[in-house]
């Protein structure tokens, strides 16, 4: 019986490191400690029906949602893994309105800061639907050993360090980069740890998926409109239209289009004219990932991670997926602000 060489989280890491011409260990840590996070996270995820991590909290995160308390439960975990790694200065998270800081000595002085969504998709909890944690690091820009300052996190997505996400599903995986590729692994509850699954994934440069919230269909920009049009519109190869997917967590819906090809798209509407998404901690993350995979993510016009963040919770609309796809969708909505600008004038 062949046997099969089984590459853990840990060892994979520790392998990489030897990849980055700056590394000296402390990245690993930190990316040691995230992993730990993510399994107690996803301890309490399975057994959310049995204990009381249900439901709201009672609380307003400063975006004005209702906080479950599962995002309660996550963003403590990884806050207190975080500090904990000894590597990590400070966290800037979906959940609080001000960075945090940590005042011991040995934190002070770590050179990665951490931005965060401890658990997107939540409202999905209730109903058993996959939901995720997403990530990123960047070096600080304040100098070591002082407190983390809020420069440090409004730097470009560009200068990412390292990023990734958890999706807690029918199975439980870490995706990661830092900078060399996407690297996928699936925890192993038997031994309790994550193990390499999907080494160096590529997205297709083409899909038959696209994603989006048709429900908001009638407040879309009218380029978006006509490209999801599109979408429904036969194609000359297969003779069918392409297939709407969309489960309403990030991580999920991204997911399964950087495995398969498709795209994601989450554009402005009248209620959210700025677009829904936070750029720092969904948008930023995501966009390394997707072209680390040879995918692109852009805000309909300009590339995602060489947008400036102007304040830690900035929304920004994302389309984000495979190569052609986006890019068409670009010139749906250019296409269509070109006429609207030139009758207007």
């Amino acid at each position: 019986m062949k046997q099969y060489r089984i590459t853990t989280l840990n060892e994979f890491i520790i392998r990489r490191q030897a990849n980055i011409p700056y590394a000296k260990g402390e990245l690993s840590r930190l990316l040691h400690h995230i992993g730990i996070a993510a399994k107690v996270v996803n301890k309490k995820v399975n057994k959310a029906g049995l204990v009381d991590v249900l439901g709201a909290a009672g609380s307003e995160n400063i975006q004005g949602e209702i906080q479950q308390k599962l995002d309660v439960f996550a963003d403590m975990q990884f806050t207190t893994a975080l500090k904990d790694s000894g590597e990590c200065c400070g966290i800037a998270s979906e959940e609080n309105q001000e960075i945090i800081t940590f005042d011991d000595d040995l934190a002070n002085d770590g050179k990665y800061i951490v931005t965060m969504d401890p658990l997107d998709g939540s409202s999905n909890i209730d109903v058993n639907v996959s939901i995720g944690t997403i990530f990123s690091i960047y070096k600080r820009l304040s100098p070591r050993g002082h407190k983390a300052e809020e420069r440090d996190f409004l730097q470009p997505g560009n200068r990412q360090i390292a990023a990734g996400y958890v999706v807690y599903g029918s199975s439980t995986m870490l995706v990661y980069t830092t900078g060399r590729g996407v690297n996928g692994f699936t925890l192993d509850p038997s031994i309790g740890e994550f193990c390499l699954s999907h080494p160096d994934i590529q997205t297709p440069q083409d899909g038959k998926i696209y994603s989006i919230n048709e429900g908001n269909y009638a407040n879309f920009p009218e380029g978006v409109k006509r490209y999801v049009d599109y979408c429904k519109e036969k194609d000359a190869a297969t003779q069918r239209p392409k297939k709407s997917r969309y489960i309403g967590s990030l991580v999920a819906d991204f997911h399964r289009n950087l495995l398969k090809g498709g795209i994601f798209m989450y554009p402005p509407t009248e209620s959210s004219p700025s677009g829904k998404l936070r750029l720092i901690y969904e948008c930023n993350p995501i966009g390394f990932l997707a072209e680390q995979a040879n995918a692109i993510a852009s805000d309909g016009r300009n590339r995602i991670l060489d947008i400036e963040p102007q304040n830690l919770h900035q929304r920004v609309p994302f389309y984000t997926g495979s190569r052609n796809m986006v890019r068409r969708a670009e010139r749906f909505l250019q296409e269509t602000s070109a006429r609207v600008g030139k009758n207007s004038g």
